[in-house]
């Protein structure tokens, strides 16, 4: 008995201490902190990540020289703004609506008005202080009589369109407006969309192709009063019945 005691002791003292030994040993931390008997896990790991889709992409180099192209200059318009009698102050509302220093104005009011009524349009359009100083508004100082659907509107309108051409300088676009108009966009944004439209683009559609109109528009005979008479009238027609002229040609739009 004396004798196995010392071996049994041995025993228990080796069973004990190899334990700890294992333990310490797997504790024991790499230089990130990492117990060294997971590093295999985590270096397996490692070299099956490149199965991910991260990590197949690749960086897209991006230049710093950026090109930046300039705005196509923007175009000027002529107006025309008619008014008869008792329309002052809206046309004064819709010349300062559209105003814009780039582009032209021209003013009419009918013989319809009174002398006082075409008066106190001119001085506010001779006055007025922006208008003044740009230059780019003015008056038709011989009113004409015209007649709403009549010839005598398209003459005024020639006639305005023949002025701006002789003193307006240069522009692109002539439009026609009535004192009881009024803008839907600025003229900024406008002057900006039609930056990009070609200047030789007429938005005036016509066709010598009558059709129809043949016979109700060109054979029947209209009367324009405002050609012969000093008051303002409605236009009417006549019983008589004329045939297509052969002179010129007529074209519908």
């Amino acid at each position: 008995m004396p004798n196995c005691q010392p071996k049994w002791i041995l025993s228990l003292a080796f069973g004990s201490i190899f334990p700890l030994f294992l333990l310490c040993f797997t504790t024991i931390a790499s230089f990130n902190g990492v117990p060294l008997l997971f590093l295999y896990r985590f270096s397996a790991i490692g070299r099956s990540s490149y199965h991910f889709v991260e990590n197949q992409l690749k960086p897209i180099s991006v230049s710093t020289h950026i090109t930046i192209s300039t705005p196509p200059s923007p175009p000027r318009f002529a107006y025309l703004i008619s008014g008869s009698a008792g329309n002052g102050k809206m046309l004064r509302r819709m010349l300062l609506a559209i105003y814009h220093p780039l582009n032209q104005y021209i003013v009419h009011v009918d013989r319809k008005a009174s002398h006082a009524e075409r008066l106190t349009i001119e001085q506010f359009v001779t006055d007025y202080k922006v208008f003044k100083e740009v230059g780019n508004v003015r008056m038709i100082m011989k009113a004409n009589l015209v007649t709403y659907r009549g010839c005598t509107m398209v003459a005024n309108t020639l006639h305005a369109a023949a002025i701006m051409l002789r003193e307006g300088g240069n522009w692109d676009w002539f439009i026609n407006l009535s004192a009881s108009d009024y803008p839907l966009v600025t003229q900024d944004d406008l002057l900006h969309i039609f930056s990009y439209v070609p200047r030789d683009l007429n938005f005036i559609d016509h066709t010598s192709k009558m059709g129809w109109k043949a016979g109700q528009r060109a054979k029947p005979v209209i009367i324009d009063p405002a050609l012969h008479n000093s008051k303002k009238a409605e236009v009417f027609w006549i019983t008589q019945r004329r045939s297509i002229p052969t002179a010129f040609k007529l074209f519908t739009g």
